[in-house]
């Protein structure tokens, strides 16, 4: 435990390279994902980073009945197929049924359990039983010592392959907090840890129809987190982040990222990473 291997070549913990997870909160097009990619790509492979791109195909958990959930389970696929193929990088997505878990793993890498969905127990053997990593959010509503429990359950498959990730923890009403000390009880419990600086500086249905953020918080957030020794960091981005049909609070500009990551690099060095 402690290391996981994402696809050829990239692997997360242990004494690897940061590792970065970055693309648009939702697929809102094929052209979106093929853009955001390349230049995320690119970005990385300046810095020596290993990169992988991540983008919802649904988000079924949105704030309103109204918002923008994704292109659905086919044509969303079909997008991340596109950039898997094209782009030549390994891709991420979330899966909010057990149903999905098959179908998903057909095209994806890693699959990535929602936050809210974390103690759902046929949700979390069914992407075990994929074979594939399975990125587990923290619940908000969770201590980190108890994704033990969580991980166990991918575990009692067979699958080892097992990341656990912290996006902060509610905080009274509309506002969440993160507890640096979660990523080290985490990476305790034995396997590696990604921050989702994004998620963790969002404020849950803040404007009432959707949720709002503090951007500008992310980077202190990923630094510090970082420094706490997390394996990987988990952003999301887009081009116009202000006309994103989802987080377009918490996202950060694609042009701001290269320096952000440099610094994380930077901050990864000094714990020990490549």
């Amino acid at each position: 435990m402690g290391e996981v291997v994402l696809a050829d070549s990239v692997v997360l913990g242990g004494s690897h390279p940061l590792l970065v997870v970055a693309g648009p909160c939702v697929v809102e097009s094929r052209r979106l994902c093929l853009d955001v990619a390349s230049r995320m790509k690119a970005i990385c492979v300046s810095l020596g980073l290993p990169y992988v791109f991540k983008a919802s195909f649904d988000k079924a958990n949105r704030t309103s009945l109204a918002s923008f959930r994704g292109l659905g389970l086919e044509e969303g696929l079909a997008a991340l197929r596109a950039v898997k193929d094209s782009v030549g990088v390994p891709v991420l997505t979330d899966i909010h049924l057990p149903e999905q878990a098959e179908r998903a793993a057909e095209v994806v890498d890693v699959l990535q359990i929602p936050a809210f969905l974390c103690r759902q127990t046929d949700l979390l053997v069914a992407a075990a039983r994929t074979g594939l990593p399975v990125n587990i959010k923290k619940g908000q509503f969770m201590a980190p010592e108890d994704m033990a429990r969580v991980a166990e359950k991918v575990s009692s498959t067979g699958n080892s392959r097992i990341i656990l990730c912290e996006r902060g923890t509610s905080f009274g009403y509309h506002d969440l907090v993160v507890d640096m000390r979660s990523i080290v009880r985490m990476k305790a419990i034995g396997y590696p840890v990604l921050f989702d600086a994004t998620h963790s500086v969002q404020r849950p249905a803040a404007r009432g129809t959707e949720s709002g953020g503090e951007r500008d918080m992310v980077a202190a957030l990923a630094a510090a987190a970082v420094a706490a020794g997390a394996d990987g960091v988990f952003i999301e981005t887009h081009l116009s982040p202000d006309e994103a049909l989802s987080d377009s609070a918490t996202m950060l500009p694609l042009d701001s990222v290269p320096e952000l990551l440099k610094r994380l690099k930077a901050i990864a060095a000094l714990s020990g990473k490549k």
